[in-house]
């Protein structure tokens, strides 16, 4: 059986993604912080038949998150799949003027230090195996830039670019690398990331394009 690792796992994105690839006869590793939140993610996925363990780690702490990962290998071997979608808080957004030091640092190092601390703990078994998938979501202003999010936007282009190389001189070693970046508003019970989902499922199984922009267009051709 293969397994998925989830950063930055969640009751949206997160959990949809989760029930997608569990469907599909993977095993769920979950990370984030909130313990709690967590073991309601991993019950959920029990309920719909789905192996599932969870493990806490704060994305800007190396050292928890390769406790985390050393977790995953202890109980599943293998991780076939990461794939990274971790969140900024709002409270820690700034528009263009108000970018500084201080918030486009906290940025970096939450959405590009965390996927690369990420990536070092899975990538060197990916490529001594050939095989392995790194995905990555992110927030549109990655592709487009969008002033209000100004310090998440430089942060997640920066991603971006890094996961779109990995891709180029990965795709001759067996192992798929992707982004996508989510243009529209998730909001709960709307369906919206459970078609993002299996959009990740068909570029993770077709394995044909590096890269998709999530738009409300984009959505309504996802049956």
């Amino acid at each position: 059986m293969q397994t998925i690792a989830i950063v930055g796992a969640g009751t949206g994105l997160g959990l949809s993604i989760a029930k997608k690839f569990g469907e599909n006869g993977f095993r769920v590793a979950l990370i984030a912080r909130n313990q709690e939140k967590l073991n309601g993610l991993v019950a959920e996925l029990n309920k719909s038949g789905i192996e599932a363990a969870a493990f806490t780690a704060d994305i800007t702490d190396k050292a928890q998150i390769s406790s985390a990962f050393d977790g995953i290998k202890e109980k599943y071997g293998f991780i076939d799949v990461l794939e990274y979608s971790p969140i900024p808080s709002v409270q820690n957004l700034a528009g263009t003027l108000a970018v500084n030091e201080e918030n486009a640092l906290y940025q970096f190092q939450f959405n590009v230090l965390g996927a690369i601390s990420c990536i070092s703990e899975v990538l060197p078994a990916m490529l001594e195996k050939h095989t392995g998938a790194l995905l990555f979501t992110t927030g549109g202003s990655s592709i487009h830039p969008t002033p209000v999010m100004g310090n998440v936007g430089i942060a997640m282009a920066g991603l971006r670019n890094h996961v779109l190389n990995l891709n180029t001189e990965l795709s001759g070693k067996g192992i798929y690398a992707g982004h996508i970046g989510i243009g529209v508003w998730m909001q709960e019970a709307s369906g919206v990331q459970d078609k993002i989902a299996e959009i990740w499922y068909d570029m993770y199984t077709k394995r044909d394009r590096a890269e998709e922009y999530i738009s409300e267009d984009r959505l309504t051709s996802v049956l």
